[in-house]
């Protein structure tokens, strides 16, 4: 790997915690951005020559400090921001957990629900925490709202002004405001695992760091809102759904379909961290989908998932948050429960729908469907149309093979 390709790897990973580690002290999202992006320039200018660091996280971080440490000075009350942020000068790692039930000291927890602040709409909010936490691309961040990227670009460039106009303290907040911006906290969570589950861009099908950071802070959020039932049922979503990330590709990094995946490699930890977060979730969005997850994660074989309950719950979920990706889930369990001829009528039935019009995975469906009605030819065509719509190398290359063997 060159020292390119590294500080780009490296940045990547840890984007999130610098842009967090140095918002602290600047105590502006934009700004701290901003110095990030700066660190990471340097970077691209110094290691060529000087090498890659042992710690190379470590120095980013160090380099984005010291700037914003630079920029504190420059301002006229640089001695009252300097006592303010004295602590967090020095390179202390925050614990990783809340110390108390009501205090976290943990900087991403404190970025994201900055950036998930009232003053911003629900998109902005969602769109500025998937590019400061998640470090996403425009891009990948229209991907994920099946949206376009101008459109998500200027929600972030809007949303960082007015953060900053709002002059929007850069803390988690307490009672009434914490409840209020718990959904989009819950939501950006959410999205950020996705993106890591199944990135929609790029050479890896699999981002495992995306997925840790929203894992590792799914279990603080329960840990912190311990009498909140969908944070727990987001808590339960993850585990399960982390639990077979080890089994989703193969030796060289190629998809393995869920019919196909060796459950013993599946991590029973999770399963049962999974199942244990189950026993506080309610009847909410993300607990009905742990439920869901959770009727994968029980069956032994797959032959032994209950498609029938697994439908059912897809339709309880519809009816929470109707959805055409949503409805297009639905169909593949009742594919699998009642056979492709009951499902193929609710496929087709989405064809129209604007947001699926450039979503890979409705030929896939449908594409699937038509192979096991035995309609090779229009079923080939429809693999072949998905693999033009996805921008993920490794799920590309699977459908293209699936045309092949139609």
């Amino acid at each position: 790997m060159s020292a390119t390709q590294a500080v780009e790897a490296v940045f990547r990973i840890e984007s999130a915690r610098i842009i967090a580690g140095v918002a602290r002290i600047v105590r502006d999202v934009g700004i701290a951005e901003e110095i990030a992006q700066d660190a990471l320039v340097a970077a691209l200018e110094q290691w060529p020559e000087s090498g890659v660091p042992d710690k190379p996280g470590a120095w980013l971080m160090a380099t984005a400090k010291h700037r914003a440490i630079d920029l504190v000075r420059r301002k006229e009350t640089y001695a009252r921001k300097l006592a303010e942020v004295g602590r967090t000068l020095e390179d202390v790692p925050p614990p990783a957990e809340p110390a108390a039930p009501d205090d976290i000291d943990d900087d991403l927890l404190r970025l994201i629900f900055t950036a998930c602040h009232p003053v911003l709409a629900t998109e902005a909010r969602i769109a500025l925490t998937l590019r400061l936490m998640g470090g996403l691309t425009t891009q990948e961040i229209a991907r994920a709202f099946l949206t376009s990227e101008p459109t998500v670009a200027q929600r972030i460039v809007r949303a960082k002004r007015a953060l900053a106009k709002a002059g929007v303290p850069f803390e988690v907040p307490y009672g009434a405001d914490r409840e209020e911006r718990l959904a989009s906290v819950l939501e950006v969570i959410y999205l950020i695992f996705n993106e890591g589950y199944s990135a929609t861009a790029g050479d890896d099908l699999v981002r495992p760091a995306l997925c840790e950071d929203a894992l590792r802070l799914a279990r603080v959020l329960a840990g912190l809102m311990p009498k909140e039932p969908e944070v727990h049922g987001l808590a339960a979503l993850l585990e399960f759904q982390a639990s077979r990330i080890s089994a989703r590709t193969g030796p060289d990094g190629e998809p393995v379909l869920l019919a196909d995946q060796n459950r013993s490699k599946w991590n029973r930890l999770l399963i049962r961290r999974g199942a244990l977060a189950m026993q506080y979730a309610g009847s909410g969005p993300y607990s009905v989908q742990a439920a869901i997850a959770g009727c994968h994660a029980e069956a032994v074989r797959y032959e032994d998932t209950d498609w029938a309950t697994i439908a059912i719950l897809y339709g309880r979920l519809v009816e929470l948050v109707p959805s055409p990706v949503v409805e297009l889930n639905r169909a593949v369990a009742v594919s699998m429960a009642e056979g492709p001829e009951a499902a193929l009528p609710l496929v087709d039935a989405l064809a129209g729908e604007p947001a699926l019009r450039s979503y890979h995975l409705l030929p896939s469906v449908r594409g699937d469907l038509l192979e096991r009605l035995g309609r090779r030819e229009e079923a080939r065509a429809e693999f072949e149309r998905a693999a033009s719509l996805t921008h993920n190398a490794r799920e590309r290359a699977l459908l293209l093979g699936r045309a092949a063997r139609a």
